[in-house]
């Protein structure tokens, strides 16, 4: 049975990468785990749901979500802030 997220994902040498994948039925963990990819820095190749890949404005729209989800996180750290103030003052993802 095919999951419904696939995510796959490369982690970057100095002469290589190594292509990984990730796969979950849940959009929380896929949205989750996308967050954690941006955070590291690693190399996001395709999302797919469904066994297809996603078309460009369903791929962004995830990616956005997912930055606004970091930039959130790096907020409430940084002012020491709950979510919910950080989501009135900045209006990211809460």
């Amino acid at each position: 049975m095919i999951a419904k997220y696939h995510v796959e994902y490369a982690v970057r040498f100095s002469k290589h990468e190594q292509v990984s994948h990730y796969q979950t039925d849940d959009p929380v963990a896929c949205e989750q785990f996308l967050v954690e990819l941006l955070e590291r820095g690693l190399k996001i190749r395709d999302i797919k749901h469904d066994g297809v890949s996603l078309p460009r404005t369903d791929f962004d729209g995830l990616l956005k979500n997912a930055a606004g989800m970091l930039a959130a996180k790096h907020l409430c750290a940084s002012l020491d802030m709950e979510p919910e103030e950080e989501h009135f003052r900045f209006g990211f993802a809460a």
